[in-house]
């Protein structure tokens, strides 16, 4: 395993994407005789070849690996901005990428401020659906 040859990483498909001021691209990572890179590792090579400060800028996702192992495809995209990845991300991958917590409420809280929404109909449901919320995060 010493002698395994190292990583390539090859980008196809590239798109500069400005309504979501993101480069977009596919990812190619040949790795022939070792397991798959870190996602970290991955970042860190694509903000040297892209020339980004920050790698919470760079999003990667959907990663497969081929059958046989090798060779692992998967989606990249890097953001002008850290407030663009807040503002486009859906929030499990701002999560993944350590830029917000995980907000920690039980299924049963969240099943019950449901069921109260449901009962209110009118002009008086958004108010009882802002004191379900508040009651959930209070209580």
């Amino acid at each position: 395993m010493a002698d395994a040859i190292p990583p390539s990483i090859r980008e196809r498909k590239y798109i500069r994407n400005p309504l979501l001021a993101r480069r977009q691209m596919v990812v190619e990572v040949v790795h022939p005789g070792r397991a798959n890179l870190s996602r970290a590792q991955l970042q860190e090579e694509l903000a040297k070849r892209h020339k980004v400060s920050d790698t919470q800028c760079i999003v990667l996702r959907s990663f497969r690996t081929k059958f046989g192992g090798g060779k692992s495809t998967g989606f990249a995209c890097i953001y002008d901005s850290l407030d663009a990845v807040k503002k486009f991300e859906p929030k499990f991958r701002q999560i993944r990428n350590g830029l917000t917590e995980k907000t920690d409420s039980s299924r049963k809280q969240i099943k019950e401020a449901k069921n109260r929404g449901k009962k209110v109909r009118g002009t008086g449901r958004r108010v009882a659906a802002h004191k379900a919320k508040r009651a959930a995060r209070d209580g």
